[in-house]
C-alpha cells in the first residue's frame, strides 16, 4: 500500500519495505506519544516564556527580546537539524522526536512571548484556535465529511508546496535585499486573506496526516513509527499554530 504525504516527514519511501514486526504500531500508541511530545514542548516553551517576561520586567522589552534570541534561533536551528534527521532516519525518532519537541518549544516560547507583549492575549487565542482546528478536522475526517481522495491529496500537496516556495522567496528577499512582499507578511487586507488561506491549507494537512497514520497502522508498520507519526503531527501543529499567531497579529494591526 502506498503511503504518501506532502508533509516533509511523512514521505512514501519511508513506509515502503518496512521490516515485519511482531509489535506493530497502534493508533493509541501514536496518540500517547503525540501527547508526550506536546507536554515536552509546553515545558520548554513555558520556561523560555518566563525567561523573556522576567528579563523584560527588569530591563525592558529590548532586554527581554535580546535574552530570548539565543533560544529562538537555537530552537529553530536545532529543531531543523532534528527534523531532517527524523525525516531521513525514522527509526531514530524515539530519541529525535522528544529532542525536536524540546528544541521547538524553546523557539515557540520565545516568539510567543514577543507576540504576547505586542498583542496582549494573542497567545491564548492562538492556542485555543489551534486546538479547535485540530478537533474540528479530526471530527470531519472521522465522520467521513472530508474524504481523502487522490485529487484531494494532489490539491493540498500543490498548495503546500506553493506556500513553502513563496516563503523561501520572501526570506531570501529579506536576507539579501530591502524588498518585501507585503501580501505575505503585511497586516492589510491582502495579508489577512493570505494568512486565512495558509491556515486553511495547514488544517487540510492535518487531514492528510490523520489519513496517513491510519493507513500506516493498518499496514502494520513497526512500533517506532508511533514516534515518527507523532513527530509528523507535531510538525503540522507547529505550522498551524504559527500561522494562526500571525493571522491574529495581522488582524490587530
Amino acid at each position: 500500500m502506498a503511503l504518501r504525504s506532502r508533509n516533509p516527514v511523512l514521505r512514501e519511501k519511508f513506509f515502503q519495505s518496512l521490516p515485519a514486526t511482531a509489535e506493530p504500531m497502534t493508533l493509541n500508541g501514536t496518540l500517547v506519544r503525540t501527547g508526550l511530545l506536546l507536554v515536552l514542548m509546553l515545558i520548554t516553551g513555558g520556561w523560555t516564556w518566563n525567561h523573556f517576561m522576567s528579563t523584560a520586567a527588569v530591563g525592558g522589552l529590548a532586554a527581554g527580546a535580546a535574552a530570548s534570541q539565543p533560544f529562538l534561533w537555537g530552537g529553530v536551528i536545532v529543531g531543523f537539524i532534528l527534523a531532517m534527521a527524523s525525516a531521513f532516519k525514522p527509526n531514530w525518532t524515539p530519541v529525535t522526536a522528544p529532542l525536536y519537541a524540546i528544541a521547538e518549544g524553546t523557539f515557540l516560547g520565545a516568539i510567543s512571548a514577543m507576540f504576547e507583549v505586542r498583542y496582549h492575549g494573542i497567545v491564548v487565542q492562538a492556542v485555543l484556535a489551534s486546538i479547535g482546528v485540530l478537533v474540528v478536522m479530526l471530527l470531519l475526517y472521522r465522520s467521513g465529511v472530508v474524504k481523502v481522495t487522490q485529487k484531494f491529496r494532489m490539491g493540498v500537496y500543490a498548495a503546500t508546496g506553493g506556500i513553502m516556495l513563496l516563503y523561501l522567496v520572501q526570506w531570501g528577499l529579506s536576507a539579501f535585499t530591502s524588498y518585501s512582499m507585503p501580501f505575505v507578511f503585511g497586516g492589510g487586507t491582502f495579508g489577512i486573506l493570505f494568512s486565512l488561506f495558509v491556515v486553511g491549507i495547514a488544517a487540510l494537512n492535518l487531514v492528510l496526516d490523520f489519513d496517513l497514520v491510519e493507513r500506516a497502522t493498518a499496514a502494520g508498520a513497526p512500533r517506532y513509527m508511533e514516534w515518527y507519526c507523532a513527530f509528523a503531527l507535531m510538525v503540522t501543529l507547529v505550522w498551524l499554530y504559527l500561522e494562526l499567531l500571525r493571522l491574529l497579529g495581522n488582524t490587530r494591526r
